[in-house]
């Protein structure tokens, strides 16, 4: 399956874009996408505890299941006052 990665802030940085393609097994879970981008970014591994993972616009658990064509945003901590 293919899932459209938006990534924002930091997380933007560390992957070098702000959006890509990203492809997974069938069954892949949220916390899959990411375990896949940290491979090829592991960097990435700092800014989990901090990041928040949506699907499609809605705020999931890590173990959320995806399907081909799922959006997939990775949000920081939102700053600011």
């Amino acid at each position: 399956m293919t899932v459209r990665i938006v990534a924002f802030a930091r997380i933007r940085e560390v992957l070098g874009t702000a959006e890509r393609a990203l492809t997974l097994p069938e069954g892949a879970r949220a916390r899959d996408a990411w375990a896949a981008l940290a491979v090829e970014s592991p960097a990435l591994d700092a800014l989990l505890s901090s990041t928040r993972l949506a699907r499609n616009g809605r705020v999931v658990a890590g173990d959320e299941a995806l399907q081909d064509g799922d959006e997939v945003a990775l949000l920081p901590p939102a700053g600011g006052g």
